[in-house]
């Protein structure tokens, strides 16, 4: 069972990702509606996956998945954002770490993609 992380300060975000999730067969095990909440229950709940908002409040998307990278270099987060337009931001995240890039709002066919991509197998 492939364990799921919703990090989103936006609850219809987090919903559609966890259906869409769901349906490929993975299981949710927490939500957080920042950033910092999201880094806290990575490291209580250890996933096997992150989806992570960039814009939040409280902490930002990429510190959270800075913080996230130092706790743990082996960690899978798919940045998930409206900002992956622009180059800069999609550089900064990946030298960060993010393994995949998903532009809001995602869909299931696009969430497959970006798991695929991890190597996560569905």
């Amino acid at each position: 069972m492939i364990s799921v992380l919703i990090v989103d300060d936006s609850a219809y975000m987090r919903t559609l990702i966890r259906i869409s999730v769901t349906k490929l067969g993975l299981t949710v095990t927490g939500e957080a509606e920042n950033g910092k909440s999201g880094v806290d229950m990575y490291k209580k709940l250890k996933p096997d996956v992150v989806f992570m908002d960039i814009m939040m409040e409280e902490l930002y998307g990429n510190e959270a998945l800075k913080q996230i990278m130092e706790y743990d270099s082996n960690a899978v987060v798919i940045m998930v954002s409206s900002v992956l337009g622009q180059s800069f931001i999609i550089e900064e995240m990946e030298s960060l770490g993010a393994k995949a890039l998903l532009k809001k709002p995602p869909d299931e066919q696009g969430i497959k993609d970006a798991l695929i991509k991890c190597g996560i197998n569905i």
